[in-house]
């Protein structure tokens, strides 16, 4: 018979194990097992049959939100189109000028980056804020933000 604490140490493991695969998918199995150990806690009389069924209900539900819901959310637009970036604002790293390239950093990632290589029409000089004109291949075109 498992003890309520089984669960919520099952639970912890589960999240843990998170840190070592990448994959944000572990996590939500362990916090099913950590809602069954506060069911538990609540009702010690489940089953232990009642009990692996509720860990894979509150599983499947909760990958079910992540998935549905919540990851969407999280995801960056890599692969869409260059139009849906044209005027996001980042910092300049370095000067840049017409024949020198330097790179601009974004708050969030633009296209899966958040560091670019730019180069401008005009000087630009480091920590101006620029916006995206162009995005050409693995460069972008910027232009100082107003």
């Amino acid at each position: 018979m498992f003890e309520w604490w089984h669960w919520v140490v099952l639970g912890l493991c589960l999240a843990m194990s998170e840190l070592a695969v990448p994959a944000f998918f572990i996590i939500w199995f362990g916090i099913a097992a950590i809602g069954v150990g506060i069911a538990l806690l609540i009702d010690p009389s489940l089953a232990v049959p009642t009990q692996i069924l509720l860990w894979a209900g509150l599983s499947i539900a909760l990958v079910g939100v992540w998935f549905r819901y919540l990851k969407p959310l999280t995801v960056t637009r890599v692969g869409t189109s260059s139009a849906h970036v044209t005027g996001e604002v980042g910092i300049l790293v370095a000067d840049i000028n017409p024949e020198i390239r330097g790179q601009v950093r974004f708050q969030k990632p633009v296209l899966g980056s958040d560091l670019w290589d730019c180069y401008a029409d005009t000087a630009i000089k480091a920590g101006e804020r620029v916006c995206i004109v162009v995005v050409e291949g693995s460069f972008i075109k910027v232009k100082e933000a107003k």
